[in-house]
């Protein structure tokens, strides 16, 4: 690089004298002020390639690497400061880079709950109560585990070489941060009873078998008392659960009302839509690319974070914690309840599950895979840990017992007769057409400033593309996007986006019209205190959502365009505000 710049200073000083004897040789005034002229451009363009840094210098890595020496008080919720900060100060902590198992070691095998025999629930008991008896001053402790969770998901830690804070959830960094999370928790859990091969229990609630609270939650040490008790066995849990705050004095929940059938059935055809359907790109399922520094942010996860992720976090969190159904209902106390970990288990295991699905996926960007985070392990050695480290659940010497994927048979079909929804689309079209020669002004534009979700919102979306072939559309997925979600009050906010729908009032999840789900539950990161010297910013969210199988299901593949909805489901959506919707394509 420094030869490069002394080659172009001895360029200009060159070119300078031989402009110098051009200008003495020519006598005419016009030609010499033209020659000074080029002059004066070519110089300074010589002079700022010759500063400007190459291309080596401009593409810095951009890896995740949170920073333990700025651990700090963050917020729980947008009202509730919290301080998840471990005892001592982590700077003086000898560091060790993460190294495989033995693979010549028993294979940990994760069992479904609904399978536990009574031995197995023996040792998980004495693993946790020894761990919840640990003091606090030992990260192997059930506080301080928990504790991992508000530290990384509340913005406790700034990034490293920045005022930034750094938040895995919503964003490519949700899935592989977790498995992390749970993999040295289940090792930690094995060495306090000496067991090599116990492995933790996942909760598949997207199986007809496991979708209610598994019963080794309901008792000591596994129950925990901040949940929904209307919530407890034989009741169904809902993927797609809602609430809301209709005033400040009444908080409640939507239950659904649907039958135990009814609801699994809707259940299945959610996950199919999550899993399949939804998820045929990896940004969709993963998550948007999170980088290092205020600029490489995002705020856009993907399907299976936004739910069942959410919503079942939502669903066994406490009604009579109004604020956010703590302790499962929000982020900084999750973690606190036993059931977060097979709950994220069974998470783990459809990111495994989809990589089957989708022909072993993975990124291939190295500021992901080399993006770094720290857990301490069963011999209290405090690890670094890169995301390429886990990619592998085979490498970790873990797996998962088969399960039926009885949701990859539950392909949703329209609501109402597809010529019969037709008929009324068209109707609505010619109504439309109507209006605007009127020169009425339809609820449903967006204004400069966005338009408020405090209502349902129709219109309708132009399509740059229709009739693509078989192989266009497996190259390339058609995804809506929702763009500039503005949530000025961090709050739970949620809403459902549908496609050529007729009848929004009896719209649920099972039907073929429902393309996806929006699920914000208030991270707090984004209030963190300003004495703390902490940059406070808040991005906007784009949700991104493939419809390529929903068009070909609702024969709309050859329309220009297409009819959406976004029907709020949450009181926070009176605040919230989108600036518009468009269709984009992702390979």
């Amino acid at each position: 690089m420094e030869a490069k710049k002394l080659g172009l200073v001895l360029g200009i000083i060159t070119i300078v004298a031989a402009f110098t004897r051009i200008l003495h040789i020519l006598e005419a005034p016009e030609v010499q002020h033209a020659l000074l002229g080029e002059f004066n451009f070519i110089i300074p363009g010589m002079l700022k390639l010759a500063s400007s840094p190459g291309k080596d210098q401009q593409e810095k890595p951009l890896v995740i690497l949170p920073n333990l020496t700025s651990c700090h008080e963050s917020m729980g919720r947008s009202d509730l400061p919290v301080y998840c900060c471990p005892p001592m100060n982590q700077s003086n902590v000898a560091i060790i880079d993460f190294q495989f198992p033995d693979p010549s070691l028993p294979l940990r095998v994760r069992r479904p709950t609904h399978l536990l025999d009574d031995n197995y629930i023996s040792k998980y008991k004495k693993a946790i109560t020894i761990m919840k008896s640990l003091p606090d001053t030992d990260p192997r402790s059930y506080t301080r585990q928990a504790n991992l969770h508000c530290l990384f998901c509340t913005g406790a830690y700034n990034q490293q070489g920045s005022n930034s804070p750094l938040n895995i959830h919503r964003s490519w960094l949700f899935f592989p941060w977790h498995r992390m999370l749970i993999y040295f928790h289940e090792r930690i859990l094995g060495s306090l009873i000496g067991d090599d091969t116990f492995a933790l229990p996942f909760w598949p609630w997207d199986i007809p078998e496991g979708m209610v609270i598994p019963e080794m939650y309901m008792k000591a040490p596994f129950f925990h008392e901040a949940r929904d008790f209307s919530h407890f066995p034989p009741s169904v849990v809902d993927l797609d659960y809602s609430c809301t705050t209709p005033s400040s004095e009444d908080y409640r929940c939507f239950e659904s009302g649907l039958g135990p059938e009814d609801q699994v059935h809707t259940n299945l055809v959610m996950m199919y839509n999550q899993m399949v359907a939804g998820a045929k790109k990896m940004e969709l399922f993963m998550g948007c690319p999170y980088k290092a520094g205020e600029g490489g942010s995002c705020n856009g996860p993907g399907t299976i974070e936004l739910a069942p992720h959410n919503t079942v976090h939502k669903w066994v969190g406490s009604n009579l914690n109004p604020g956010s159904r703590e302790d499962m209902g929000v982020f900084y106390s999750a973690a606190r309840d036993p059931i977060f970990y097979p709950h994220h288990a069974n998470i783990d295991r459809l990111w495994d599950v989809w990589r089957t699905l989708h022909g072993n996926k993975v990124i291939t960007d190295p500021d992901w895979l080399d993006s770094s985070f720290f857990f301490y392990d069963e011999k209290l050695q405090l690890n670094r840990i890169k995301i390429r480290d886990v990619l592998s659940i085979r490498k970790l010497q873990y797996a998962y017992e088969k399960v039926d994927f009885t949701w990859l048979n539950n392909r949703p079909k329209p609501s109402v007769p597809l010529e019969v929804a037709r008929n009324i689309l068209r109707m609505r079209q010619n109504a439309k057409q109507q209006q605007l020669q009127r020169n009425d002004i339809l609820s449903s534009n967006f204004s400069p400033h966005g338009r408020f979700l405090d209502a349902t919102l129709r219109t309708r979306v132009n399509r740059p593309k229709v009739r693509r072939t078989k192989k266009e559309k497996e190259e390339e997925e058609e995804i809506l996007v929702v763009h500039g979600i503005d949530i000025p009050e961090e709050r739970y906010v949620k809403f459902d986006v549908y496609v050529n729908v007729v009848n929004e009032t009896i719209m649920n999840p099972r039907f073929r019209e429902f393309a996806g789900t929006f699920v914000h539950i208030d991270p707090g990161v984004t209030r963190v205190a300003r004495e703390s010297n902490i940059e406070v910013f808040r991005k906007k969210t784009d949700l991104k959502l493939g419809i390529s199988e929903l068009l070909e299901d609702l024969e709309a593949e050859g329309d220009e365009n297409i009819w959406v909805t976004l029907l709020p489901r949450s009181e926070g959506c009176i605040n919230t505000t989108v600036d518009g919707l468009r269709i984009e394509y992702i390979r």
